[in-house]
């Protein structure tokens, strides 16, 4: 999957759980430009950041990154 279309997931799942940028980058400990880059797909997140923000969202890793089992 590409980095525009996991920002596209990461986005989409923010908004049905109602939570803004802000207050996801609160939850997550990280900046609120951390999580526009992510979103933009100007950056990358590790695994565990991954792991984490499907956790914060409550989504599984696998669906929020498309991965087929």
């Amino acid at each position: 999957m590409g980095n525009n279309q996991l920002g596209n997931r990461i986005r989409s799942f923010r908004k049905l759980k109602g939570y803004t940028q802000q207050s996801l980058s609160e939850k997550l400990g990280v900046s609120l430009s951390f999580i526009g880059s992510l979103e933009r797909g100007t950056r990358v997140p590790t695994e565990p950041v991954l792991r984490k923000i499907a956790s914060t969202l409550q989504v599984d890793y696998d669906e929020l990154c498309a991965i087929n089992k």
